[in-house]
């Protein structure tokens, strides 16, 4: 039976309206808007036309219903710059990464979660979000250091990790609790410096919002702040920052740190360590020299721990992404979305059934 679910999280992960849709199949808008709310089904051969217009298998359309990612889950930093379309594709990104997950979930044995609730409802003092990230890395046992590789530290906390890979400046990132596991989406195609920057930001919703709607100018200004100092705890910035900032000093302290500019400033200017007049100055001279944009001397990609090590236990078992996509009844296309950027190519080999995958999940340990 046509599944509706399924077709609007289709046609939204497109990023196609109803109109031209119902363009691209020859029927009309009110047939597509039938199909969604399930009071109409499309023929066979509409179908076949459906499943090439939006490169999804005919058979997705006829599974099992897929719960949709509302924007209210998820924390999108520029909600308000976003159009739906923009939004949409991001969510419904989301819910394919749910499947992906899942499917890993039940082959392997993926790192516990390790996330304490630092929110206001669960504390008994309201901490700052500049403590909260000092109590966060007290509790992973951090201290001072500068974290080496942001991706693999949430993977090892238990957070799901994938990519967005949209070429959009309004999606930056978001992340989710989902079924009582914490999500983070980025965009990798943004600079190491910023991808970075937002897993931090993503990470302090997940600790200081994860009760009511993570969403609302305070909440993200929480998150910056949280960000801003999980990546540049106070005492080394103070240990190690210039005494005279100047842009040629931020792009050579940026380094220690592995942060952009922009976020260096800021974090200078926010612990008193510059004036306002120096901060403005230094805020237009990166703008200035388009590095809001484009970061200077910017630092590698970081790469999952995570994702690698799944699918090169999938290769030595002859199973391709090819095969995982036929099961879960998506176009190959979207696993590589949902993990461009996050780790190197791994090469397909020679196929055999999914069915041939060792029961046993525990010879596959991501650590730390």
């Amino acid at each position: 039976m046509f599944n509706p679910t399924r077709f609007a999280l289709a046609r939204k992960r497109r990023g196609i309206k109803k109109k031209t849709i119902a363009q691209l199949i020859g029927v009309s808008e009110r047939s597509i808007t039938s199909y969604e709310k399930g009071t109409q089904e499309p023929t066979q051969d509409t179908l076949s036309r459906i499943a090439t217009a939006l490169n999804f298998p005919a058979k997705f359309f006829l599974a099992d219903d897929i719960d949709e990612l509302t924007p209210n889950i998820a924390s999108f930093r520029a909600l308000t710059k976003m159009t739906a379309s923009q939004r949409d594709i991001a969510l419904s990104a989301g819910n394919i990464a749910l499947l992906l997950n899942e499917w890993i979930e039940q082959h392997f044995e993926l790192p516990e979660i390790d996330l304490p609730d630092l929110g206001r409802e669960s504390t008994d003092n309201q901490q700052s979000p500049e403590a909260s990230a000092d109590a966060l890395r007290h509790h992973w046992g951090l201290g001072e250091l500068s974290v080496k590789n942001m991706i693999s530290l949430l993977e090892s906390k238990g957070i799901r990790v994938f990519s967005l890979a949209i070429d959009a400046r309004e999606v930056d990132a978001y992340s989710m609790w989902y079924g009582g596991k914490p999500f983070v989406f980025l965009n990798t195609l943004k600079s190491a410096e910023h991808c970075r920057f937002d897993a931090a930001h993503e990470l302090g919703h997940l600790v200081l919002h994860r009760h009511g709607e993570p969403q609302g100018q305070e909440i993200e200004r929480e998150a910056n702040a949280f960000a801003s100092a999980f990546l540049m705890p106070k005492r080394s910035v103070l240990a190690n920052a210039p005494k005279f900032p100047t842009l040629p000093g931020l792009i050579t302290y940026k380094k220690h740190w592995t942060v952009s500019v922009a976020a260096l400033n800021y974090r200078l200017h926010a612990l008193g360590l510059t004036t306002d007049w120096v901060y403005r100055t230094l805020c237009v001279q990166i703008s200035s020299a388009g590095y809001r944009t484009q970061e200077p001397e910017s630092a590698p990609h970081e790469t999952s721990q995570v994702l690698p090590k799944v699918f090169a236990a999938l290769r030595e078992e002859g199973i391709s992404k090819q095969d995982i996509a036929q099961q879960l009844m998506i176009d190959s296309t979207e696993i590589e979305q949902l993990t461009f950027g996050l780790m190197l190519a791994v090469q397909s080999s020679t196929k055999q059934p999914i069915s041939s995958i060792p029961r046993d999940r525990s010879h596959l340990r991501v650590i730390k």
